[in-house]
Formats: structure tokens, sequence, C-alpha cells
């Protein structure tokens, strides 16, 4: 798994999301809006609108929020247009990033993204020059304490692709069509999970293990990640537990 992931795991645990929840609940807010437009508002007739609906409940967006954002979604309620833009380009160390926009303006998005990556070490590439590295996946993290053997079970019966041990977490990766599935069993057998979300996965990595070289990388993505029309940063990087754990304090 990217050290990205693994990253993003380590402040969720230390609740670093917190700190920014206003930012967090807008972008949220937004997918599942953009969801109803492209999938329709129905929730269980729509896959995509299902996932971004329960990511939005599971980082305690408020239910009213949620309902007005699908109305937008759907032109029960005016709202803006917003489209999805991607960019591709590389961080330091020769990172790999694909990053995912919602905007309504695009030459501001652009001109955000370009100058986040010029200040911070990386630089943006031509279309179709990263994204080759990546894969789309339905991805559910677990903490350590859910059993193995139980995790499998579920795992191999709902379309699970993978179960991977990241030290302190698990990792399953399904197929996005079978995302909503996996949850839903994982639930069915009160099995608590961290998160479960639709991402892009890395299918090959750049090592990271130098601290110097980890913090470079691990800063511009925070930066990227801080500009209201990124939804979201992917990257194909590892980085040595003890480094991460190290850069966490």
């Amino acid at each position: 798994m990217s050290g990205h992931s693994k990253w993003a795991t380590i402040k969720h645990k230390k609740g670093a999301a917190d700190k920014k929840r206003g930012k967090l609940f807008a972008k949220l807010i937004k997918q599942v809006e953009v969801a109803a437009r492209h999938g329709g508002g129905e929730v269980d007739a729509n896959p995509t609108l299902r996932t971004m609906y329960q990511k939005a409940r599971d980082n305690s967006v408020p239910l009213d929020k949620i309902e007005r954002a699908i109305k937008r979604g759907t032109g029960e309620l005016d709202g803006v247009n917003y489209e999805d833009v991607t960019y591709e380009g590389y961080a330091p160390n020769g990172v790999a990033l694909f990053i995912e926009t919602l905007t309504d303006n695009k030459n501001r998005t652009g001109s955000e993204v370009r100058s986040t990556l010029s200040k911070h070490g990386g630089s943006l590439a031509e279309p179709g020059a990263v994204a080759w590295q990546f894969e789309r996946k339905g991805v559910i993290i677990l903490d350590r304490e859910t059993s193995e053997d139980d995790l499998m079970t579920i795992a191999l019966d709902n379309g699970a692709e993978d179960l991977v041990d990241e030290g302190d977490t698990w990792r399953l990766t399904s197929d996005p069509s079978a995302l909503n599935d996996l949850r839903d069993a994982l639930e069915q057998n009160e099995i608590p999970f961290i998160s479960a979300d639709l991402t892009f996965l890395p299918t090959q990595v750049v090592p990271l293990i130098e601290s110097f070289a980890a913090k470079q990388v691990l800063n511009l993505i925070d930066q990227l990640d801080d500009l209201d029309d990124v939804d979201a940063v992917h990257a194909n990087f590892d980085i040595p537990d003890s480094v991460l754990q190290e850069i966490a304090g």
C-alpha cells in the first residue's frame, strides 16, 4: 500500500482531520452532490452515491446537509455546477501524483494546483503521464484487533481481492463495484472498520527510506489536500513504518 495511505490512517487515528472539520465537511458534501448529479438521487440505486453518503455519515456530516446536497445534485434545489477534473504531476524524489478535484472554475483550480506543486518541489505533468500507474479500487481499512480468519471468510464470500497486513491495520481491497457489499458484510458481522472508500492505488511504488525525503513528499501532499477544490491526492510511494512513526512523532 502507498505510504500516503498509511500516513492518512495515522492522521485519522491522531484526530488530525478534526482540526479541519469544516473543510472536510465541505469536500464530502461536494462529493455527495456530484455523485447524485451523475447517477441520480436514490442512494440504493446509485453505488457511487451510496459510497459517498456513507463516507459523509462516517465523518459525522449532519444528515440534513447530506440530503440537501443530494437535492442540489438532482436539481431539486439550486446549486453550483461542479465538474471532475484530474491533474497529474510529480512530487520530489520522482513520486507520481494523481490529483482529483471537484471545481466550478477550472482556471482557478489549475492555477492553485500548479502553484502549490511549484512551491513545494513538485511539477505538473501532461495528461496520461502518470495515470497509468494507478488503478481504481475499493479499500477498507480495519484495526489489527480483528481476527484474520474472520476477515478472510467475509472477504472471500463478498468480493474482496486482497487482504494485506499493514502492521497496525488490515487493508481489504476489492473491485469498486464490490465495495458496498463488502462493507455491508462487515457491518452485519459487527466488525468495525476505520474507513471504506473508493480510491486509486499505485501499481508500483517509489521507496522513500530517508525521513527528509518522506517529509518533502508528505508536506506537498498535505498542501494539495488543503486546497478547497482538491478532492483526493494519490501517490505512488512507500515509506517504512519506522520512518512513518518517526515523522508522526
